[in-house]
């Protein structure tokens, strides 16, 4: 950073100043002083020239009131800038709140304890809370609109200063005698703060200043160092909290009255004057310090006694007052800031992020993309190219979904492993990027980078002991980088000694030989060499350029010394930046305050004002970046903060062609050489048609198409149509094209704009032009337009284009884009067949689960396999199978087998059951169904829902009978009679069926849980000897249903129907089962002991009669409705089952009671 003094307020009668303040957010300067004196300032830039802005506008006072209402000496100022108030008090400890009201500041509130002297006030983060300190321990908290929150006495104590915690949990109060201790935020004493810096330290010490940097402006590394304690001998520490036991200190050497860190905390201010024991006068001086302790800058100001310091809000002002003055001081802050092709790079912190947000933003097309970078430490850029260099606990930059655009380059990502390696090795990271941020390549180093150069070739990074030399090549495939380093050897020890002592080496590249040394009287801040490295500019800390003539040869030769001045004597002051130009050696532009020099032969031009950074000078032009007026809106950066700038003598040779002439300008030229200007001249030649010039010029800057250009203009007969060719060559594409149309040339016209790209214009001549167009070149119009609309994602529009373009495969592109699958469909059925366009429709709709129309595209074109893929893939087994048996494709049942092995594995046995069913695989369709149907058996799960799986299971079986039949019935083709069918088809199921009980039985599992059923319902619908029949039938089943549930079933509906001897019958069965336990056995017994000595095990004699025909019942069907067997020689039968019911009980169903099948 760079710091110079800028403007001097007085304060009227020469009354002494005790304090300075200036509000962050609204700009405005508190200053008190003896007398009661209060005024509030407020500095204010006015100014009609866009390019002047920022610190280069002039500044007037917009503001100067004075605040009436202090008697006493004004000791302390603060702002409140959430609520826009102002805190005062003087030495008779009287306390004014003013507020703003109208553009002007009045009193609102007053307080007076009448006891002692406020020594310190402080605002909460949020401005809700203020903390008032007196010199006799009193404390008190209160809220913004005066309320009184609490209140406390620190007896025994004199208190100095206070500051509140960033999170306003935590309040620090500042004895007078130099402790500090720490409070929590409702006056609860936790403990005393460790000084480490008055380590050694004599005699009494009283506080300076304390300052808790509050974020709001984000921190410049992780774990960053935000609070500073100052104390009146110069010693001082920051720490990262409140008890940080590794605090960073400092001794200024210098009597401190006040500190105070700017906006971002990134450097802290130390007021006050040098300790000097052989000076007389003590001399008023700020220092500057990053967080870390590392001394920046010193000012020295003017006067008796400096009393006070505050930043500005944006960081780029300090004000400080001494005596009965503010002294205002500029700061030209060190940005981590680049630019590279056409690209500002530049890097700037958030609060809510740890990370620095680092911006690439492309200048021309006014783009830009952000990459987040940890512990960042520099910026550099050269050519296409830029370096960040950061700490290697970092990996390489983030990509955000801030980015506005993507990256195709190739992004290098090492291994967790790999990367962990490096990192016990090397702490720091070199990372090479593009101009849009994308990295190339990186490399980790040892060393710290606190220095980093590069050229198109190479990147040099710096430490105090060593330097480090990274070859790199970009091309379109990286190869392994040949890498030189140098160690740390002797001769570099004393590199790094004679550096900090003001000597310069000089190495070649890519060798590293040392050449030569070169002695200085001061110490580099800054160093750029020129083009041909012939000179070497140096700006030393205190601001001072100088210029080394790097070439011994040009130092001698006194003919150059006296037209290019004497390198050796050149000097200026308050110098920030310089940049020398890219194509003359002895052209340079500097930045002294806010002015921009040019030196041409170390003679300046007259100055411009501007604060602006300087990007880039080349082709007499400098390109400048205001970045103070950027890093306000960082995440807006506005193209008018980018300004251009033209040397004199670009301007004198623009001035001499427009006003004197071409010849006499081409005279200037020639005694003031320079590319720039022979095509300034070559180009207004070329607006004369006076070819002639025009060559000359061209080839005195090396421009091999301006002369070819000029060639072909000779060639040229008509001289409007050299005139439009100058105008197209100008980019003046209107002009040229009306002139060629006046020409009747609508070919050039046409020719023109599709040079240009512009296909609308050429759609427009075309079809406005007399005569017949061309085809060709109709259609090709109507698909760049098409292109264009759906680069842009405008379906709509790019499929009327393209269908007047009859381009069918951006058509086919759009249509699916759109999800207009009938026009896809559409384009289908018109694409001939085996159309290269067919395989992708299919695709399109094979990924939105269309298979029919997937299935046509890809036949259309001759390819089944895709097609029955395609089936698979959605799972239309029936369509797959149905197409691999019409296309002989044997593939189809390996491809189903693995498909249900995938399925079973992962448990999902209905969708394998479902996949076979669709597939026409009913057999072991109804194979897993029965397993499935089982299973449930086995869990004891609710009847009905048994008897439906069972159901299913048989339906499959049945399903497959009339497969085998229908598959016969096509092998005999007619040749055959009915019988032999059938008898055909049951030898190919006992062939092919594996389970003899599946096929035969299908219908037996269905059969035991619906006669199940019917019994219960039977039971408790009052029909009890049906019951205890269906009952009787279910013992045929013990294979299916527990022949516990069975008997116990029978047992309970013979009771209800008083046949004790059948109930008899039942618990013997069941005390007889084995598959009972002890205790259940034991239970039925005690049951049947106590039903059958009430009752005798004995039936009636008609049940006895029924029950001894059960021989015949075996052979006769039963009925489904009732369970009781069917006596009778009509009865009806189910088409699908085949299962019989009485004729008058089937009548009140709709549906068959088995199997669901309507009644016919």
């Amino acid at each position: 950073m760079f710091i110079y003094l800028s403007k001097k307020i007085a304060i009227p009668n020469n009354i002494h100043l005790k304090c300075v303040s200036w509000n962050k957010d609204q700009g405005f300067i508190a200053c008190g002083g003896d007398d009661g004196l209060l005024r509030v300032l407020k500095l204010e830039t006015q100014t009609d020239d866009s390019k002047l802005k920022g610190l280069a506008a002039p500044s007037n006072l917009s503001m100067n009131q004075t605040l009436d209402g202090h008697s006493g000496a004004v000791q302390v100022v603060t702002w409140n800038e959430q609520y826009e108030k102002l805190t005062t008090s003087d030495q008779n400890g009287l306390i004014i709140v003013w507020m703003l009201y109208k553009g002007a500041w009045y009193e609102e509130m007053i307080n007076n304890r009448n006891k002692s002297v406020v020594r310190s006030m402080s605002w909460n983060a949020d401005g809700q809370k203020i903390c008032i300190v007196y010199e006799d321990g009193a404390v008190i908290v209160g809220s913004v609109d005066g309320n009184r929150i609490w209140g406390k006495e620190l007896k025994g104590n004199q208190l100095a200063h206070v500051a509140w915690s960033p999170d306003s949990k935590i309040l620090l109060f500042g004895m007078a005698n130099g402790e500090v201790q720490i409070y929590d935020n409702q006056g609860n004493f936790i403990m005393k703060m460790a000084i480490s810096c008055l380590a050694n330290a004599t005699g009494a010490v009283s506080i300076a200043g304390i300052h808790w940097y509050a974020g709001a402006g984000g921190y410049v590394e992780r774990d960053c160092p935000c609070l500073a304690i100052c104390f009146d001998n110069g010693r001082c520490q920051i720490m990262r909290y409140e008890n940080d036991e590794y605090p960073v200190c400092i001794d200024t050497m210098m009597n401190v009255v006040s500190i105070q860190w700017n906006h971002c905390g990134s450097v802290l201010a130390v007021a006050g004057c040098l300790r000097a024991s052989n000076v007389e006068k003590e001399v008023n001086v700020v220092q500057f310090y990053t967080p870390f302790g590392e001394h920046l800058r010193t000012l020295k100001v003017h006067g008796k006694q400096m009393t006070g310091v505050s930043w500005e809000g944006g960081g780029l002002r300090i004000a400080l007052a001494v005596d009965s003055y503010i002294y205002f001081a500029n700061i030209r802050p060190d940005y981590k800031w680049g630019y590279c092709c056409s690209t500002v790079v530049y890097a700037y912190t958030k609060p809510e992020r740890q990370e620095y947000c680092v911006v690439f933003w492309d200048t021309k097309n006014n783009e830009k993309f952000v990459k987040y970078v940890k512990s960042l430490m520099s910026i550099t850029t050269s050519g296409d190219f830029c370096i960040l260099a950061s700490k290697a606990d970092d990996t390489q930059p983030q990509e955000d979904a801030e980015s506005e655009s993507g990256s195709h380059a190739r992004n290098y990502k090492l291994t967790f492993e790999i990367r962990t390696a490096l990192l016990c090795v090397f702490q720091y990271v070199l990372i090479l990027c593009n101009s849009i941020g994308t990295p190339l390549d990186s490399k980790y180093i040892d060393i710290d980078p606190l220095f980093v150069t590069m050229t198109k070739t190479h990147v040099i990074a710096a430490s105090k002991e060593a330097f480090y030399l990274w070859q790199y090549r970009v091309a379109k495939k990286l190869t392994a980088l040949e890498i030189n380093q140098v160690t740390r050897t002797k001769k570099e020890g004393r590199e790094s000694k004679t550096l900090t002592s003001g000597t310069i080496h000089r190495y070649s590249l890519p060798n590293v030989v040392l050449i030569q040394k070169y002695t200085l009287n001061n110490r580099a801040y800054y160093m750029s060499l020129n083009c041909n490295s012939s000179r070497l500019a140096i700006i030393d800390i205190t601001g001072v350029l100088t210029l080394l003539d790097m070439d011994v040869r040009a130092a001698t030769d006194s003919g150059n010394q006296q037209s290019a001045g004497d390198p050796s004597k050149f000097e200026r002051k308050d110098v920030w930046d310089m940049k020398w130009a890219n194509d003359n050696p002895d052209l340079f532009a500097m930045m002294e305050k806010t002015r921009m020099y040019v030196f041409r032969n170390l003679d300046p031009e007259e100055p411009i004002q501007t604060s602006g950074y300087i990007c880039n000078f080349e082709d007499l032009e400098i390109k400048s970046v205001l970045l103070d007026e950027i890093m306000k809106d960082p995440e807006r950066p506005n193209k008018d903060n980018l300004i251009n700038f033209e040397i004199r003598s670009l301007r004198d040779s623009r001035a001499l062609i427009e006003k004197v002439g071409i010849e006499d300008a081409s005279q200037f030229i020639e005694d003031n050489p320079h590319p720039r200007l022979w095509r300034l001249l070559a180009e207004a030649a070329l607006q004369k048609l006076d070819l002639k010039t025009a060559e000359q010029a061209f080839v005195r800057c090396k421009d091999y198409q301006g002369i070819e250009f000029v060639k072909r203009l000779g060639n040229l007969q008509s001289e409007p149509m050299k005139q439009a060719e100058v105008a197209a060559y100008f980019s003046r594409f209107e002009e040229a094209e009306r002139m060629y149309l006046d020409m009747d040339r609508r070919d050039l016209a046409i020719s023109l704009r599709i040079k240009l790209g512009d296909w609308f214009r050429v759609l427009q001549l075309l079809k406005t032009g007399s005569g017949d167009c061309d085809d060709t070149l109709l259609q090709q119009a109507y698909n760049a337009i098409g292109d264009y609309f759906a680069d842009r994602q405008k379906w709509v529009n790019a499929v009327q284009y393209y269908l007047q373009g009859h381009n069918q495969e951006r058509l086919a592109e759009c249509y699916y884009m759109l999800e207009d699958y009938d026009g896809l469909e559409r384009l289908t059925s018109v694409l001939p067949e085996n159309h290269k366009l067919l395989p992708d429709i299919g695709q399109m709709f094979a990924t939105v689960g269309m298979c029919e129309q997937a299935v046509n595209a890809y036949l259309k074109c001759n390819q089944p396999k895709a097609a029955v893929d395609t089936c698979v893939h959605l799972n239309q087994w029936n369509k797959a199978v149905e197409l691999a048996r019409t296309h002989n494709m044997k593939e189809i049942k390996s491809l189903l087998s693995k498909y249900a092995s995938h399925l079973l594995e992962k448990n999902k046995t209905l969708e394998a059951v479902e996949l076979y069913r669709k597939a026409h695989h009913f057999l072991d369709a109804a194979k897993l169904m029965f397993k499935i149907a089982d299973e449930e058996a086995k869990k004891r799960t609710k009847p009905l829902r048994v008897k439906k799986l069972y159901v299913l299971a048989a339906c499959l079986v049945e399903s497959y009978h009339e497969q085998v039949k229908t598959s016969q019935q096509s092998k005999a083709k007619g040749k055959k009679s009915e019988a032999t069918f059938a008898l055909a088809g049951l030898l190919e199921e006992d062939a092919s069926s594996s389970d003899n009980r599946i096929v035969d039985n299908a219908w037996r599992g269905a059969e035991a849980y619906h006669f199940f059923l019917l019994a219960q319902r039977q039971l408790y619908e009052g029909y009890m000897e049906k019951a205890m029949r269906t009952g009787l039938h279910l013992r045929e089943y013990e294979d299916i249903i527990p022949a516990v549930e069975i008997y116990s079933l029978l047992a309970i509906c013979a009771a209800a129907n008083r046949a004790f001897g059948t109930c008899s019958q039942a618990f013997i069965k069941l005390e007889s089962l084995d598959s009972l336990e002890p205790e259940q056995r034991q239970l039925y017994e005690d049951l049947a002991l106590e039903i059958f000595t009430k009752h005798t095990p004995k039936d009636t004699r008609m049940m006895e009669r029924d029950g001894s025909s059960e021989g015949m019942e075996e052979k006769l069907p039963t009925c489904i409705v009732t369970g009781l067997p069917i006596q009778e020689y009509q009865f009806w039968m189910c088409s699908l089952c085949k299962h019989c019911a009485l004729e008058q009980e089937i009548s009140r169903y709709n549906c068959c009671p088995l199997c669901h099948t309507p009644v016919a």
